[in-house]
Order: structure tokens, then sequence, then C-alpha cells
């Protein structure tokens, strides 16, 4: 069961029932009207485990890939919704992510999977599984901050779709020379943090910043047409 409703800023939402409760799904439509356009996959976009769609990587995709004819959709998990404030286990977090992929499907598109940090996780996880066109991973959290022992580059490899890790330069969970070699492709942020927040003295600003994100992914997702 699906309700819908005006979201707050630019969006409509639309809250979904799932087995892990309700989740809710904000939808920024494409505005190209091409025939290239209307052929490109939706994006849905999940949280992480710290925040939700307001990050500022999940806004600004949503801000501009509509224009490129890309719908974005902006995932927030149960958990969430609910108004808690910790993460569930990743298997609830699937179960959430599972029940909620019928609607990011019903308009007959290919769907590109993806989100930031434990989002990514969960789009990796479950992108073969659930017919994923490809998957987006922002901010990828590769092992725990100081633990590069505790690796969890099996879920990234293991995808099993064409597959694009954008990454800080300086991020704690896994800076881009730490990745192993695969079957993916790999873009960096500059000096960017896990949130991809950049020093003002440091490299690019944070505007520049966020235009190199959404540049590598415009032109990834073209190519995926």
């Amino acid at each position: 069961m699906t309700t819908a409703e005006k979201g707050p800023g630019a969006g409509t939402a639309e809250t979904v029932d799932t087995e892990a409760g309700p989740a809710r799904i904000t939808w920024f439509p494409a505005t190209g009207t091409t025939k290239a356009a209307r052929a490109r996959p939706v994006l849905a976009l999940g949280h992480g485990a710290g925040g939700g769609i307001e990050a500022r990587d999940l806004r600004a995709l949503a801000a501009v890939l509509p224009a490129h004819g890309v719908t974005v959709a902006l995932v927030e998990q149960p958990w969430r919704v609910a108004g808690k404030r910790l993460a569930p286990a990743p298997k609830t977090l699937d179960t959430g992510w599972r029940g909620l992929w019928p609607a990011l499907t019903a308009a007959g598109l290919p769907v590109v999977a993806g989100g930031r940090s434990a989002g990514a996780r969960v789009a990796c996880r479950t992108a073969a599984e659930l017919g994923a066109h490809a998957v987006l991973a922002l901010s990828f959290p590769l092992h725990p901050p100081g633990k590069p022992e505790k690796s969890r580059a099996d879920e990234l490899l293991g995808s099993g779709v064409p597959t694009l890790v954008v990454q800080g330069g300086h991020d704690p969970f896994g800076r881009p020379a730490e990745f192993p070699p695969g079957e993916y492709r790999l873009a960096e942020v500059p000096h960017a943090d896990h949130g991809f927040a950049v020093p003002k003295k440091a490299g690019p600003s944070q505007d520049e910043a966020m235009e190199i994100l959404t540049g590598a992914v415009t032109g990834w997702l073209s190519a995926l047409v």
C-alpha cells in the first residue's frame, strides 16, 4: 500500500508499507523531454546510518539530475520515518529496501540502486537479486575508521552490476587509494570527508566539490543509457 503527499520543498513524498515498517520516497521527476532522456533510469538513493535525505550529496543530485532526464527518488528507511535515532541491523535495512522496490520500478523504467554510506551497502547487497540496472555508491564505508582490517570490500565487489563509487579523498571510512581493484569505477572528490565536506582552505570550494560529484554521476548515468 502506498500514499502520496507533497513533501517539504521540491518533490512529492510517497509513503510505502514494507515488512520493516512504513518507508518514504521523495520523488524528483525528470524534466527532460527528449526520447533519450525519457529512456534514462530512475536513480534511487538511500541515506546513511547517521542522517537522512537532507545530506548534501543526495540533495545536490536531486537538484541537478532531473534536468538531465533522470528521475531521482530519495528513500527514507522505516527507522528514519519512525523518528528513531539508531539504524537497525543490515538485514532489516535490506528488508525495508526490498519492500520499496515495487514502487521504485512502477514506472517501468530501469532503476539504478544507490545511496550514501550504509545506504550504499544496502544497494550493493541487494542489487543482483532485485534486478537493479546499476549501483551508485556514495561514500562507501569500506571499513570502520581506523580499522582497515574489517573490510567490507566483498559487498562492493559482489554487487554484480555496473557500479560507480564516489569517494571523498579524506574519507576516514576508506580513502580512494585503499579500494581494491575490481570491476567498478571510482571517482574522487579531492579533500572531501565522509559527508563530502571540504576544508575552506584546501582545494575546491564546497560548491565545486558538489559539482565534481554531480558531474561524475551525470556522465556515468549518461553512458548507461
